[in-house]
């Protein structure tokens, strides 16, 4: 089964637009598995999937008014699996999120901004390089 190779990523979060260009990044610069959710709820409704690694938005409260936030959702990824490496995204730029997101476990935090994909990139390949995967991490080339 060729599919087992590859590295399944969730994307989560409520904004749709930088959701849809985050998972055409991964898409163009990888050979991932992205499966992408509006809400927590959702992850969390299709985490036994397994991924290898979470993208997580902090806030998460765009779309459902009593939406489950991004800490409580990390909380019940950790639950479900303290092995999944969740990495937080918020568009604030405090040490205070970012201390908060630690110690609940996320593996890193990352701002949103033009160079958040490329944050995430680095992220993902210490994650994997530390984690001894067996599946490919295989980044393309820049083909700029």
């Amino acid at each position: 089964m060729k599919n087992d190779t590859k590295i399944k990523i969730f994307l989560v979060d409520d904004d749709a637009l930088f959701l849809k260009s985050l998972e055409i990044e991964f898409l163009e610069n990888a050979d991932f598995i992205v499966e992408t959710f509006s809400t927590g709820e959702l992850c969390i409704a299709n985490i036994n999937n397994n991924p290898d690694v979470v993208i997580l938005d902090y806030q998460l409260d765009g779309i459902v008014e009593n939406a489950m936030n991004g800490i409580e959702t990390l909380d019940k990824i950790k639950a479900f699996n303290p092995e999944i490496p969740v990495i937080m995204l918020s568009s604030q730029d405090k040490i205070e999120v970012a201390i908060n997101c630690m110690h609940h476990k996320a593996v890193d935090y990352v701002v949103k901004s033009e160079t958040a994909f490329v944050r995430l990139q680095k992220i993902i390949t210490s994650v994997f390089k530390f984690q001894k995967m067996e599946k490919e991490l295989n980044w393309y080339m820049d083909r700029m």
